[in-house]
């Protein structure tokens, strides 16, 4: 294989990479817990947080801090999840670079 034809194609799959790492930052990730449902864009920005408010009485904060906690780290997760899906075969498994 000759430079121009490695070039070409290491071009196209820079391009194929941010093409795929564009679709995961437009796409919008849910995470729950019981009360709160946290709502992030792939580029990990909070977009809401909703809490079901019928469902907790004032003395109940604390609780509600831990579960945003976690409806937060869930769709973080499935953040991480999605990218490593769609960004894994150009890192041939390299976690981390995204």
């Amino acid at each position: 294989m000759n430079m121009q034809a490695m070039l070409k194609q290491a071009q196209k799959l820079q391009k194929d990479m941010l093409k795929a790492k564009e679709e995961i930052d437009k796409t919008e990730f849910e995470g729950k817990s019981s009360l709160v449902t946290v709502t992030m864009k792939g580029t990990k920005e909070i977009v809401s947080v909703k809490i079901d408010a019928d469902s907790i009485e004032s003395d109940e904060i604390e609780m509600l801090e831990d579960m945003i906690q976690v409806a937060v780290n869930e769709a973080s997760k499935k953040v991480d999840q999605v990218t490593e899906q769609k960004m894994g075969k150009y890192t041939q498994g390299m976690p981390g670079l995204f």
